[in-house]
């Protein structure tokens, strides 16, 4: 992986968000429904903050005491918004900032994961760790093919 191109080359831009004002049910289903760690909030096309599915687990912990707790839990659910356990005050990273430059603040502050932001604040992205570890298995992959193909001549 050249590590010195653009985070654009290898972020992931379909992005499943929500609004500060959604209820923390919607954010529970999403992460039920899609194979995701973290969920981009934003307000309109700007970037406000950022909810981890640590985060998440970390705020249902206290409400999953046993099973009976089910209905408690879900009522706490929709009176909560993402608002109110989302991470603000992220970094954040222009869609042509180095590859390099993620790795460091994914090394230096142990994130699993960057918001990729226009000028105008526009989230267009998001870098993620498993982003990194896929590229490079794909290199992987694409350096054993090449190795394997040089056999057969």
């Amino acid at each position: 992986m050249n590590v010195l191109a653009p985070v654009k080359t290898l972020m992931t831009t379909n992005l499943i968000t929500v609004a500060p004002e959604d209820k923390l049910t919607v954010v529970k289903e999403i992460f039920e429904k899609n194979k995701i760690h973290h969920i981009p909030v934003v307000h309109g096309k700007d970037m406000v903050g950022l909810i981890s599915k640590t985060d998440f687990v970390y705020f249902m912990r206290g409400f999953n005491r046993s099973e009976e707790d089910k209905f408690v839990n879900e009522a706490r659910l929709r009176a909560y918004k993402a608002e109110d356990i989302m991470t603000k005050g992220l970094a954040k990273l222009n869609p042509n900032a180095r590859i390099n430059v993620a790795l460091e603040i994914f090394m230096e502050n142990r994130f699993h994961a960057v918001p990729v932001v226009e000028e105008n604040g526009e989230l267009v992205g998001i870098v993620t760790t498993f982003d990194i570890i896929k590229a490079l298995a794909a290199e992987e992959i694409s350096a054993k093919q090449i190795i394997d193909s040089n056999k057969l001549r």
